[in-house]
């Protein structure tokens, strides 16, 4: 079991954009995605929460997406995200890398990503409403982009006492 060290709010490498995964590295696409699996399991375990987890969020700077839902575990290893249709709707985002802080901004409500899996074969998946959201979340930390830089505006913000535990 690799469990990892979840980046917090600041730590510079959050910040920065991933790199993508050639096929050659494969091998180092799963032992991330393992890892990934560790971190958010001990992490649910713990604190009663957690769908999805980015590489760059255990200081992996590659563009792998773990998400963990339902009994569903899909890995996402070189996504691309677009959105289907203009409809967005507003959400208080969390995250693991700022547990307790919720952030209210906009995400469309439909979206398609496209992938590599872990046998390197391409993929496509569509999702609606809080997992279309949940993934553009991710997807942001691929792009260094944290959920506090997506607020509506300067009022969009709030503590959820709840959640202060994960600190």
């Amino acid at each position: 079991m690799s469990v990892r060290e979840i980046l917090l709010l600041g730590k510079e490498n959050l910040y920065k954009i991933s790199k993508e995964i050639r096929e050659d590295q494969l091998e180092k696409a799963k032992e991330v995605v393992e890892d990934l699996h560790d971190t958010i399991m001990e992490f649910r375990s713990k604190y009663g929460f957690g769908r999805a987890i980015a590489a760059p969020q255990i200081d992996e700077l590659y563009r792998i997406i773990y998400m963990n839902y339902d009994d569903n575990a899909i890995a996402f290893v070189n996504p691309r995200l677009e959105p289907i249709g203009d409809e967005i709707f507003e959400i208080w985002d969390d995250c693991m890398s700022f547990p307790g802080l919720e952030v209210k901004l906009k995400r469309y409500k439909k979206v398609r990503v496209s992938y590599k899996d872990l046998e390197w074969k391409d993929c496509t998946i569509e999702f609606e409403g809080d997992l279309a959201e949940l993934m553009q979340h991710e997807y942001d930390h691929l792009e260094g982009i944290l959920a506090p830089q997506r607020a509506i505006d300067n009022k969009s913000f709030r503590i959820n006492k709840d959640k202060l535990g994960c600190l």
